[in-house]
């Protein structure tokens, strides 16, 4: 983030100020993680979802470090929450489950049949 309060030396706020209209503060907590150009489609579904100001308590309260990956995750679960209102991220972890399930049922039935022969 510059030291102008933009993230970038143009001027212009990041993502997630752009999105809420706002200008950007030179401590910005989402400058970091919502670019200019890109950054206001992406943290729209996050703002849609869980609300700039909880996102924003939430990341106060992560490590700097692992802020980036906290960014991804909330990016994730928002989409999520949107093509799936009720599950939310749940339904995929669940098809995954069950894609383990069938695969590991597979295994064990190659492992017989390679037993037999």
């Amino acid at each position: 983030m510059a030291s102008n309060g933009t993230s970038s030396g143009t001027g212009s706020p990041c993502g997630a100020c752009k999105f809420l209209r706002r200008k950007c503060a030179p401590d910005c907590i989402f400058a970091p993680y919502f670019c200019s150009e890109q950054g206001p489609a992406r943290f729209a579904a996050i703002h849609k979802v869980f609300g700039a100001s909880n996102v924003s308590k939430l990341l106060l309260h992560i490590p700097a470090h692992e802020r980036c990956e906290a960014v991804v995750t909330i990016a994730y679960e928002a989409q999520a929450r949107i093509r799936d209102p009720v599950y939310g991220c749940v339904s995929h972890i669940f098809a995954l489950q069950q894609q383990d399930a069938v695969t590991a049922r597979d295994c064990l039935i190659i492992i017989v049949w390679l037993r037999l022969f």
